[in-house]
């Protein structure tokens, strides 16, 4: 398979019944690699990485997270973290191999969660992007502040684009605002994010609540797989002391840093992204 392949549509169906879209690339008898995106992203955000990693041989699914993208929204507003987790189980279960799960932010959180909590996700090895036991607390504000932002959404996608790069000052500004389309939705004459505005509720919940370090050290202590912690190397989310004190304290991670790169990491360097868990990928295929 070459790389710019298209992916294929295919659904998971996750905790209660919720309907989860997904893209695949790559073949059915290739390993199976699963991609998460962070919160307010949609599986779109992997798509130059799922092409790439399906062409060096892995059968790579993207799903859209709920209440994100095409995948259905929580009746009740609920997106506490056990929901996402159980999604991931539920995902994983559908696999006719163990996956590698690679999760960014909030799907390393609910990936980490689903393979060392109870019921455990049988899958072969653990990737978090920028993602580790204790976020920065002016980072992850910084990130709410914006999924906050723009409550009555954009005029049109130029404006919207305008604002992803005043957020992403150190990122090239895009050719043209096309790119926008998949992250937003048409509501009347705007467009609005592509994601439920009831889900930050749940996020600034979920900054650094009492005993959550602890717990997720202790999945990752639990969950019985190599991990590897990709940090981006500029990144205000998860600070450099804290991605060590992760893998010391979790016998079987360890970690590599993207230069360059911040909170998003592939986004902002997929190039070299791929170049540094491709090494960890190898050893698990």
């Amino acid at each position: 398979m070459t790389a710019g392949a298209p992916p294929r549509p295919r659904s998971f169906v996750g905790r209660g019944g919720i309907r989860l879209a997904a893209d695949v690339w790559g073949e059915a008898s290739s390993p199976p690699l699963v991609l998460l995106h962070g919160g307010g992203q949609t599986r779109h955000a992997w798509a130059r990485t799922g092409s790439r990693l399906a062409a060096l041989g892995w059968q790579v699914i993207a799903p859209d997270l709920r209440g994100h993208g095409a995948s259905g929204w929580s009746a009740d507003g609920d997106y506490d973290l056990e929901l996402f987790a159980d999604d991931v189980r539920a995902l994983v279960a559908d696999l006719d191999d163990q996956p590698v799960l690679l999760g960014a932010s909030l799907g390393g959180l609910s990936s980490l969660l689903a393979a060392g909590e109870a019921p455990h996700a049988a899958i072969r090895a653990l990737v978090l992007v920028d993602v580790a036991h204790r976020p920065d607390p002016r980072g992850f504000r910084r990130i709410v502040e914006f999924m906050r932002g723009h409550p009555n959404g954009f005029a049109d996608l130029g404006e919207a684009a305008a604002a992803v790069s005043a957020h992403l000052s150190h990122r090239p500004r895009p050719d043209g605002p096309d790119g926008m389309r998949h992250n937003l939705r048409r509501q009347g004459d705007r467009w609005v994010w592509h994601w439920d505005p009831r889900m930050l509720d749940s996020f600034e919940g979920r900054m650094d609540p009492p005993g959550m370090a602890e717990r997720l050290l202790d999945a990752a202590r639990r969950a019985g797989v190599p991990i590897l912690l990709v940090r981006g190397g500029n990144s205000d989310v998860v600070r450099e002391e804290v991605a060590e004190q992760f893998c010391d304290l979790v016998p079987r991670a360890r970690r590599v840093d993207v230069t360059g790169a911040g909170h998003m990491v592939a986004g902002d360097r997929n190039e070299r992204f791929i170049d540094a868990v491709l090494p960890f990928l190898e050893e698990t295929g």
